[in-house]
């Protein structure tokens, strides 16, 4: 599943992991049960429409494909992001159910801009553009004309400057702005101004966060920043200015319905669909059945070998690219190791995991062939970021699976020595493990991963067993340190990456400590050089400087070994099936990015129903 993504992050990938500048139950079983795959659609297209005769399957008058016929044929059904019951809506708090959380499509809530991680672009959204001034000192953003709330009141720069105010004081997912961001001002009712500090001066968190925060409703939610209850609102019924209002939610879907007082139809037109239905599957492999059966229209989970869903299964199945790898890379799921569990606050003992971790395996079992395996590196050696990419540093200081130089450290370097029981002992008698690695059940490709990562571990000496909690109690481990080892993500391609992935997983500044909620920083890795570098970095003015830098904070990264790369991923998983709705962007139709955040939004607007 995802970089929380798909799972996120939440990505995987995130999701659920809120990373920088940017998260989740019944019966799923109930409803697999009740249904078989056609009643099940049917059943929910009925409850997102309110109306008509729905049922599954297409129909085939005189040989033309017509889709799902009654109120099904008119809802969208998605998947891969909520993955537990919904307990909230609330976009500024911890875990919200989708789609209010971060880095999801911008369905009820949105943002200024919108990011394109195949041209690097910042489309509009509510804003018409981000203009930059003076190298980068400041940013403008002029609204659209029109923006308002679904409760019928002007969206103004009020709201958008009260959106970024309260993230000074309370502890929100894009609070760490405020370390780049002078000030947030309405230069008129519809104009709002981005001041950069000049001390440290970066740029591009800046950009990052106006390119990734959902602006909220001042008139709703200035009485709980108030009251400092920002991040206990349950906000089940929210006041967004996006293109759907949510209608229903329970254990088993979140349904919305399309507001056809969208302010945004004159810009961006009236998706054809009248409702979307996010069913809660408890695996992948509940939505991948949906998926290849036509019941889930657009997914963004993993699902292994999907290419045989139209190669051998001629299913109305497709993804961004029709030949391997199928997905754009844009992120990189971690071993995250917690550095204040005695043993793993070992960087020798953390080399050693590195060396005997089987990514090779991973790389064609977990994730299906759609990744090369991992390199020692926080940059991703291909598409954006590979300017940056340091290739003689990974191949003279990196790691690759190795299990005899795994034991070469342990027994030489350390001079731990083997139990009865096969696992080491360092000499002051701190025994390597037994350690859990978690993430969320249910995330196959990442399950299976981290069963990969055990075994390894336990062929050289070094014990290490698996546990999947649900994804909400996951998610509260990680924010609170609260784990010995984790497959997390982090950052994916955006408009900061990499200098945002290194933030996320280096940077202690502002990093809560254990047993607190923190944002990033999951390990508690510290570093006296990272932060400066950090700061070079976003301050810096060429791609040759920033280079330079990345490098550095590259070696560090290798050096120290708080996290171990165990795969790449695309930033967000994208597929389609065909039967009831068409036009799909692909490599050879690239009207929208493979997205669902940001400008992925684009496509919902374009898609039409078969036989339309």
């Amino acid at each position: 599943m995802n970089d929380m993504s798909d799972h996120d992050l939440a990505s995987p990938e995130d999701s659920a992991a809120r990373t920088w500048g940017s998260s989740w139950e019944t019966s799923r079983r109930r409803f697999l049960s009740i249904s078989g795959l056609a009643l099940g659609g049917a059943a929910i297209g009925l409850g997102a429409a309110g109306c008509g005769t729905a049922k599954t399957g297409n129909d085939n008058k005189g040989g033309q494909a017509q889709g799902r016929a009654g109120a099904a044929g008119e809802t969208l059904f998605v998947a891969g992001f909520q993955w537990g019951p919904p307990t909230n809506f609330n976009p500024v708090g911890p875990s919200p159910a989708w789609p209010a959380g971060g880095g999801q499509s911008q369905l009820i809530y949105e943002t200024l801009v919108r990011f394109n991680m195949v041209d690097g672009s910042l489309q509009p959204g509510l804003g018409t553009e981000l203009k930059e001034n003076d190298g980068g000192k400041s940013f403008t953003v002029a609204l659209q004309e029109g923006t308002k709330w679904s409760d019928g009141k002007d969206l103004t720069a009020d709201d958008v400057v009260f959106t970024f105010e309260i993230a000074k004081d309370a502890s929100l997912s894009y609070s760490n702005v405020w370390e780049y961001l002078e000030t947030v001002s309405a230069t008129d009712p519809r104009t709002v101004e981005f001041k950069v500090k000049t001390k440290p001066f970066n740029p591009l968190p800046v950009k990052n966060a106006i390119a990734g925060t959902y602006i909220i409703p001042k008139h709703i939610w200035e009485e709980f920043a108030t009251a400092k209850t920002l991040a206990k609102q349950a906000n089940t019924k929210p006041v967004g200015s996006g293109p759907f209002l949510l209608d229903k939610y329970d254990q088993t879907q979140v349904v919305l319905k399309r507001d056809d007082n969208y302010w945004g139809k004159s810009v961006f037109g009236t998706p054809a669909m009248k409702s979307v239905v996010h069913p809660i599957f408890k695996s992948n492999s509940d939505g991948d059945l949906k998926l290849e059966s036509g019941e889930i229209d657009a997914s963004q989970q993993f699902t292994a070998q999907i290419w045989k869903m139209w190669e051998d299964k001629k299913k109305p199945v497709g993804t961004w690219l029709k030949e391997k790898p199928y997905y754009l890379p844009g992120n990189i799921p971690l071993l995250q190791i917690n550095q204040t569990v005695k043993g793993l606050d070992n960087p020798k003992v953390r080399q050693a995991i590195a060396y005997a971790i089987d990514t090779p395996n991973i790389a064609s079992t977990a994730m299906s062939d759609y990744s090369e395996p991992a390199n020692a590196s926080l940059i991703l050696p291909t598409g954006y970021e590979s300017k940056f990419y340091d290739e003689a540093g990974v191949k003279d200081k990196g790691w690759t699976f190795d299990k005899n130089k795994a034991v070469e450290i342990l027994e030489k370097e350390l001079k731990a020595k083997k139990g009865s029981d096969g696992i080491y002992k360092l000499p002051d008698g701190t025994r390597l493990g037994p350690w859990t690695l978690i993430t969320p059940t249910g995330w196959t490709d990442w399950n299976t991963a981290c069963e990969i990562v055990a075994k390894s571990c336990q062929a050289v000496g070094i014990d290490v067993k698996t546990e999947f909690p649900q994804a909400p109690n996951v998610t509260s481990k990680m924010q609170n340190g609260d784990f010995q080892l984790a497959c997390w993500s982090a950052s994916g391609v955006s408009p900061a990456s990499p200098w945002s992935r290194f933030r996320d997983l280096l940077d202690d500044r502002g990093a809560a400590p254990v047993g607190k909620t923190t944002f990033y920083n999951f390990t508690r890795f510290k570093h006296p050089d990272v932060p400066k570098l950090l700061d070079d970095a976003g301050a810096a003015t060429t791609d040759d400087e920033r280079k330079t830098i990345y490098q550095k904070l590259d070696a560090i990264y290798r050096q120290t070994i708080p996290v171990v790369p165990l795969m790449y991923r695309p930033l967000e998983f994208y597929e389609f099936n065909e039967s009831n709705w068409t036009g799909f962007p692909t490599e050879a139709n690239p009207y929208a990015p493979p997205m669902w955040q940001g400008a992925g939004i684009t496509w919902l607007f374009k898609i039409k129903k078969v036989g339309t």
